[in-house]
């Protein structure tokens, strides 16, 4: 009897064992394609020579790199093309017009071609502008210089002016008064004459 109860403790016991773990390397699944999908971050490094601390001058930083992240990933908010998927509905796609190519038709030429024409008109006319700007600029360069030149003519004829005047009043005022030591001749004074 005593074997009996020893049979289903032998039972349990067999239960009881841990079943051995077996570690089986998996592959790695497919990388995916994510690139339509989000953008990457962009880092950058930076090369930083020795500096001191700012806040305490007591520390110094010997030279390292470091690396900033300048732009943090986001997603693509692009359109994806679906391909021929026929799981999805044909979608129309809204692509920006800046990528898409232009349109051309006869009348989309005329126009560019009356463009390209009124802006050679326009720079034919800046360039006549210009010219005559600079002769103008010129003329009025010369026109103050001839002023500034008028001017000192002006002043010079009005001392010569002053001059004369002085000159005939000293004329007029010498010849009011008699002239006794004035001879009519050249001989020279006779010092015991009269």
């Amino acid at each position: 009897m005593k074997a009996i109860y020893l049979l289903p403790l032998l039972f349990l016991s067999a239960c009881s064992t841990a079943p051995k773990l077996v570690l089986r390397p998996q592959q790695p699944p497919p990388l995916a394609d994510n690139s339509s999908v989000r953008y990457p971050e962009i880092i950058h490094a930076y090369h930083v020579g020795r500096y001191a601390e700012p806040n305490d001058d007591l520390v110094m930083h010997e030279q390292h790199t470091v690396y900033r992240v300048e732009e943090n990933s986001r997603w693509d908010m692009r359109a994806a093309s679906m391909g021929n998927n026929s799981a999805f509905p044909a979608m129309p796609s809204n692509r920006d017009a800046a990528f898409s190519p232009v349109p051309v038709n006869d009348d989309i030429l005329a126009e560019v071609n009356s463009q390209r024409l009124a802006t050679a008109q326009i720079m034919m006319q800046s360039r006549t502008l210009s010219a005559a700007l600079m002769q103008f600029q010129n003329a009025l360069q010369q026109t103050r210089t001839n002023w500034q030149q008028t001017a000192a003519l002006r002043a010079t004829v009005s001392d010569l002016k002053q001059r004369l005047d002085a000159l005939e009043s000293a004329r007029e005022s010498s010849s009011s008064q008699p002239a006794n030591n004035l001879s009519t001749t050249n001989a020279p004074a006779d010092p015991l004459g009269p």
